[in-house]
C-alpha cells in the first residue's frame, strides 16, 4: 500500500504524519463501545505505526523519528 502523509502533527515533542482521519463512530459496535481490535487492525491496514484521537476522530499516523545527530568537528590541520 503507498502511503500518503496529509499532514504532520507535534504531540508532547514527537512529530507524526498523519495517514489518516476517521470518525470514532466507525469503531463503534451497536452498544455504542468501541472496538479497539477494529481500531488496531485498521491502524495495520493502513500502515500507520501509532494512533492518536480526539474527542470525534481516530488519526492514524507514522511516527517521524527524531533525527541522530553527529558532532562535526573541523579540521585544524
Amino acid at each position: 500500500m503507498i502511503r500518503c502523509i496529509k499532514e504532520y502533527k507535534e504531540v508532547n515533542d514527537k512529530l507524526y504524519g498523519v495517514l489518516k482521519t476517521k470518525p470514532v463512530e466507525k469503531f463503534q459496535d451497536k452498544q455504542g463501545q468501541i472496538q479497539l481490535d477494529i481500531v488496531k487492525m485498521y491502524m495495520e491496514w493502513m500502515g500507520a505505526n501509532h494512533v492518536l484521537r480526539n474527542q470525534t476522530h481516530y488519526i492514524f499516523c507514522l511516527e517521524i523519528p527524531e533525527p541522530e545527530w553527529e558532532e562535526i568537528k573541523e579540521n585544524t590541520n
